[in-house]
């Protein structure tokens, strides 16, 4: 890890063993969903979209080619994430072509100048994302904004988003794209020294404070805000595709508490894995669950975010099952657990699969890359993602009951997923079905699979199309 001049944190990886001949540039920023400002919920995401403008020119490339077109052609490939707590970019590319991309990443961040077209048009796009998150995700984004208020969802609201302007874009740029908020991380088949050069070279000025008082802005990562101490609190139920329930429970942090928060990546694993699949498939008091999934950290991504953070449980509900049965049910799940402890045998299950997760994708570069960032930005302190593997196997089932006890005890939300009805109009005689100039005539929005606690140690959320 070298720091820069201006501040910007750049770490340098020789894992030659883990791609050859390839090379992964992470640029993790301390941006996300919780920094937009009032009335413009969605800032964040559509600065990230800027950073890959779909027509020529303007903020990414004043030459004209765009980054992503860059990086094609140079038989590459990018994309990035738009977070609660921070945004990343990630591209990998051959190593030989790393120098042509360090300059590439460097220039459209000095050259961020979107146009009101090219906004407009990542607006749009936007709205189509926010319009086909899937029932998993609005039921973590309701579930976060319940225990702990004020926090914001990544995606952000198409209609605060649709009068934004470039001097909006441009100031939000330029409080929290700065260096110090800013973690470069390379990885790959490189010579560390000769990547330093050209950091050194192509990013000087990068990041620099340009106007003055936004330096107040852009200092440091938010702290994580106090969840609330009611027991239950019901949300508004969301529309979903079947019935069910959702039930929200804070983590611990994963800084000063990081014991505590992976014994609930494994709870979450022995519960997702033989639990509560076992209970969905059986009768329990005249009622039934027809599915039950868990996940640990944002969207399913544990040590992905800083603290506030969740575990999330999706209950499907057979007809006939209440919203309270299932959560009693869920609670009996718990309760079973925490008053353990489990068997060696399917605590060592849990735990190995989860190492498996993450040997899976030991030799995934953007990976490798986007988790040094990650943990340099959000995660002070971390060893690294090389010392998990030791720290998960340290976990104990004793652990894993005080995790579901304090699932027990402590703040919980529950939200019920209720179908919308669906009505099929009838045509009457003589009548011409027409659309309004203007109506778009959209499919109905997709339900996006939840990833299990432990499947994937990268981001999945890609919000560039």
């Amino acid at each position: 890890m070298s720091v820069l001049p201006g501040g910007l944190r750049v770490c340098v990886e020789s894992v030659p063993q883990y791609g050859r001949g390839l090379a992964a540039v992470a640029l993790t920023v301390a941006a996300g969903g919780d920094d937009d400002p009032a009335g413009r919920h969605g800032t964040a995401h559509l600065v990230e979209h800027l950073m890959f403008p779909r027509s020529g020119g303007g903020s990414a490339d004043p030459t004209g080619e765009g980054y992503a077109a860059l990086v094609a052609g140079a038989g590459g490939v990018c994309n990035a994430e738009t977070h609660r707590d921070h945004t990343v970019f990630h591209t990998t590319v051959p190593a030989e072509s790393l120098p042509d991309v360090l300059a590439w990443e460097a220039r459209r961040l000095l050259g961020f100048a979107p146009t009101e077209d090219v906004i407009r048009t990542e607006t749009d796009v936007i709205g189509e994302e926010i319009r086909g998150a899937g029932d998993a995700g609005r039921s973590w984004e309701s579930a976060l904004g319940a225990l702990y208020p004020g926090s914001r969802d990544s995606f952000g609201t198409a209609a605060e988003l649709a009068g934004i302007t470039a001097g909006e874009v441009e100031a939000f740029f330029r409080a929290h794209y700065t260096a110090r908020r800013m973690v470069l991380s390379v990885v790959g088949d490189v010579d560390p020294a000769g990547v330093m050069a050209v950091v050194r070279a192509v990013f000087a000025g990068v990041g620099v404070i340009r106007v003055a008082g936004e330096a107040g802005a852009a200092e440091g990562i938010r702290a994580a805000g106090e969840a609330r101490t009611a027991r239950e609190i019901r949300t508004a139920p969301l529309l979903s595709g079947r019935p069910g329930v959702a039930v929200g429970h804070p983590l611990p942090d994963p800084v000063a508490d990081r014991p505590a928060y992976l014994a609930q990546a494994v709870l979450a694993q022995v519960l997702g894995r033989s639990r509560l699949p076992a209970l969905a498939r059986s009768a329990r008091d005249g009622h039934r669950l027809t599915s039950a999934t868990v996940t640990c950290g944002y969207h399913g991504q544990w040590l992905a975010s800083a603290a506030p953070d969740l575990t999330l449980a999706v209950l499907g509900r057979a007809p006939g099952t209440e919203v309270d049965a299932a959560v009693g049910i869920w609670r009996s799940v718990l309760r079973a657990v925490a008053e353990g402890p489990l068997p060696e045998a399917e605590h060592r299950r849990a735990v190995n699969s989860l190492l498996v997760a993450w040997h899976r994708q030991a030799d995934s570069l953007p990976t490798r890359a986007v988790a040094l960032g990650r943990d340099a930005l959000l995660l002070p302190g971390s060893a690294g993602p090389d010392a998990l593997p030791a720290e998960l196997r340290r976990t104990t089932p004793a652990e894993v009951a005080a995790a579901a006890r304090a699932l027990l005890e402590g703040p919980a939300t529950v939200t019920e997923l209720a179908p919308q009805a669906r009505t099929v109009p009838t045509a009457r005689a003589h009548t011409v079905l027409t659309a309004r100039a203007g109506t778009e005539l959209a499919p109905q929005a997709r339900t996006v699979p939840i990833a299990r606690a432990g499947t994937e140690l990268a981001p999945q959320k890609g919000t560039v199309g």
